[in-house]
């Protein structure tokens, strides 16, 4: 499928929708608003910035090697699409996972069926690998849109298709709260999807204003709605059948990462 049509379309009029800034607020810029945050929250906010090169990705630490950090980059393309970005404006996901596990950050635990987190990531490439092959006897990254969702899908069923001696190493449920969480963290943490979902970044020093009713504040911009329909390719917009699993921790386990 060519990229174009990887896009979602409106339904009013099913033309591609490529935007530079996805989302309900248009025209609305976060980073328009640094001027009244604290200096040190500037600084680290303008580095995130501009270390965000999309069309020149900066050199990975932790997935070093080329083919791992292309499959890792289809993976979470898929869990986290930005089809509908404009190029230079993608949030690279993939290097703010690398960065976190190149450090050894972590959450302060490890649940005891799971090993440390840069080794459960090792074991995902060698299992999507696996998986890929076993499905078309392709490369992850080769494989249709559909056929890596419904590979990813089957991790959230705690199902994998496949490399079922690889993922056995570990917690299934477990590494797919740690994949999708790192994914979301990462993206959420940049001010281009905060102009996406109209946050006006961090209040400190200036406060909030309009605190009640819902109110909108004097550097926000108001919501503009738009129709759009996913893919063709994709199974994201379609309802799924959870009625046969339900995620439940395993005997003498609790809580979730």
């Amino acid at each position: 499928m060519a990229a174009a049509d990887r896009k979602p379309v409106t339904d009013a009029l099913g033309r591609p929708l490529q935007l530079e800034q996805p989302g309900y607020y248009a025209g609305f810029s976060t980073m328009s608003q640094r001027a009244y945050w604290d200096a040190t929250t500037r600084e680290l906010i303008e580095k995130r910035v501009a270390a965000n090169n999309p069309l020149h990705p900066a050199p990975l630490h932790f997935f070093t090697d080329a083919a791992d950090a292309r499959l890792m980059r289809a993976v979470v393309d898929r869990i986290l699409p930005q089809d509908d970005r404009t190029p230079e404006r993608r949030i690279d996901v993939l290097a703010g996972i690398d960065e976190r596990l190149h450090g050894g950050k972590i959450e302060g635990y490890r649940f005891e069926d799971m090993p440390s987190d840069d080794q459960a990531y090792r074991i995902a490439v060698r299992a999507f690998r696996a998986m890929a092959e076993e499905l078309r006897g392709v490369a992850f990254e080769d494989l249709t849109v559909r056929d890596q969702e419904e590979l990813l899908q089957s991790l959230h069923d705690g199902e994998p298709r496949g490399a079922r001696a690889i993922w056995a190493e570990m917690n299934v449920d477990r590494f797919w709260q740690i994949l999708v969480g790192d994914c979301v963290s990462v993206y959420y943490a940049h001010p281009w999807a905060w102009d996406e979902i109209g946050f006006g970044g961090p209040a400190y020093p200036r406060g909030y204003m309009r605190l009640e009713e819902g109110e909108a504040e004097p550097w926000e911009v108001d919501e503009q709605p738009y129709i759009w329909r996913d893919p063709e390719d994709t199974i994201s917009g379609q309802p799924q059948d959870t009625s046969e699993h339900e995620h439940k921790p395993h005997q003498g386990q609790g809580g979730t990462h």
